[in-house]
């Protein structure tokens, strides 16, 4: 199960989020707008831009979003939200 990092705590809360530790296979997080669930974002198989930070440091962790930014363009509710509290 995936440690809900300070970071996606505090971006949720700016946008009026709950976010929980998902149960789902391969999924991070499970996203509720006021209380109602709305999706469920990021796959446990791989890291994130908080967890690069406190792994490998800061500079690269911004190199690693640039690169998941360019690969990874905002289509849907989901991806939206994956980009917005992982990234």
């Amino acid at each position: 199960m995936y440690d809900i990092t300070n970071y996606s705590m505090h971006r949720a809360k700016q946008r009026g989020l709950e976010i929980r530790s998902s149960h789902k296979l391969h999924k991070k997080l499970d996203v509720y707008k006021h209380g109602v669930y709305v999706a469920s974002v990021g796959d446990n198989r791989y890291l994130d831009y908080p967890t690069y930070i406190r792994e490998k440091g800061k500079k690269y962790a911004d190199e690693r979003r640039r690169l998941y930014h360019e690969r990874h363009p905002q289509h849907t509710v989901r991806e939206d939200l994956a980009r917005w509290l992982l990234w």
